[in-house]
């Protein structure tokens, strides 16, 4: 079981009293005990511009990825088998490549790296690697509470490397009820891979659920 951090000195207003933008609250920290009581509260973090404020999001309608739904493409299951699948053995890789300051409308920074490490040391963030005989080729991370993975980034160095961890991500959850991706938003490349949105009512209905869920088996880190 992963360990249970300090609890956090901020409340969050209710989800669905996000503004227009999605928007619930700004500030507070992103110590493990905030994070964790985000997302059991249906908010995430994000800055609302790079290196300013940390804003919480609950957006309306929320992008979610029901693990049967996961389309995967013929092109697709011939590049899983040019890619090995790991879990947490590169957990700061993929987050500092997912903050590359190159990429467009980059986000995380050193705020977030800080904060997904200690989440991680304590069992509750998770990376899924797709590795090749070059080394690191892509992949993702996030935090799984019960049935729940709360997706936060991906990255890829070759093609389709980044959908692979998704696939490998897929293949451990299961398909089975109690059990969703969150995508935030649904952009059209997750569309493609059968992620859709749902009223964020819908959303934080479910929530309960999925917490209560039991999870699948993560590795303890170091392990």
């Amino acid at each position: 079981m992963p360990l249970e951090p300090a609890a956090s000195a901020w409340m969050f207003p209710p989800a669905g009293t996000a503004d227009e933008h999605g928007v619930v609250g700004v500030g507070a920290d992103v110590d493990p005990g905030t994070l964790l009581t985000a997302y059991r509260s249906g908010v995430f973090p994000m800055p609302l511009e790079p290196g300013g404020p940390m804003a919480w999001w609950s957006p309306d309608p929320r992008g979610v990825l029901k693990p049967s739904d996961l389309v995967v493409s013929r092109s697709l299951r011939n590049s899983c088998r040019r890619f090995e699948t790991r879990v947490d053995t590169a957990f700061d890789e993929v987050v500092e490549a997912c903050a590359d300051p190159g990429r467009e409308r980059g986000w995380i920074d050193d705020r977030i790296i800080d904060a997904y490490r200690l989440l991680h040391g304590l069992g509750w963030a998770h990376s899924v690697e797709a590795w090749d005989d070059d080394g690191l080729a892509g992949g993702l991370y996030g935090v799984a509470i019960g049935g729940l993975f709360a997706g936060e980034s991906m990255f890829h160095q070759r093609t389709d490397a980044s959908k692979v961890a998704l696939v490998g991500l897929v293949d451990l959850l299961g398909s089975g009820p109690g059990r969703l991706i969150d995508v935030q938003w649904c952009t059209d490349h997750l569309a493609g891979l059968g992620a859709t949105e749902i009223p964020r009512g819908d959303y934080l209905a479910g929530l309960p659920a999925l917490l209560d869920a039991d999870g699948p088996d993560w590795p303890r880190p170091g392990t």
